[in-house]
């Protein structure tokens, strides 16, 4: 029997905001239905399992992220739209931890909810859209986002984990980490021959 006012979304959002306070590792079908005052089993009338949830988690916060950068980046372009984009992904890492940990794992996702949820297609959209004003084109627009994917990613992640134990501020490292990454996506070295293209 479903139990009313029980949905998918709002099982999704207790993940969520569970994950946000104990870590993605840590939420399991019994705190999630513990938080919601069901039975662990009412909640597999709306999710299938525990990577069905997490999934739903991911897809959440690939979303939330999303519109948070299209709301950054809106009319600017270059440098600033680097800097916007690069801030609104730190600042939604720094306010939804557990949420960003899920967008950033491979996960099991059933194909006919990740066809109705815009967050991932639009999030790859955005990203090849704002590095486009660098005038790079393929293959190096790709390796272009794969380095500031992993260079946000990895920032966020060293500071999340107390990663950055030295005196100089991170906020300092940041704002110079992202100038010596426009400068690199300005001055994107060219191919040799034998390389790979």
């Amino acid at each position: 029997m479903i139990r009313v006012g029980l949905t998918a979304e709002r099982v999704t959002l207790v993940g969520a905001e569970l994950a946000d306070e104990v870590g993605l590792e840590h939420v399991t079908m019994s705190a999630v239905a513990r938080r919601l005052g069901v039975k662990d089993a009412s909640l597999y009338a709306h999710v299938r399992n525990l990577e069905d949830l997490r999934g739903r988690i991911a897809l959440l916060g690939a979303e939330e992220k999303t519109i948070r950068i299209a709301e950054a980046t809106a009319g600017r372009a270059g440098k600033d739209a680097l800097v916007a984009y690069a801030n609104a992904w730190r600042t939604y890492a720094h306010d939804h931890p557990g949420r960003y940990t899920a967008t950033q794992l491979p996960m099991e996702i059933d194909p006919e909810l990740l066809a109705r949820s815009p967050g991932p297609r639009r999030a790859i959209e955005l990203t090849y859209s704002m590095l486009r004003a660098y005038a790079l084109e393929e293959p190096d627009l790709t390796d272009a986002v794969r380095l500031m994917r992993s260079s946000l990613h990895g920032f966020v992640s060293l500071e999340a984990a107390g990663g950055f134990a030295h005196a100089r501020p991170a906020e300092d490292t940041w704002v110079r980490c992202l100038d010596a990454l426009h400068t690199l996506l300005e001055r994107w070295p060219e191919h040799h021959e034998g390389e790979p293209a």
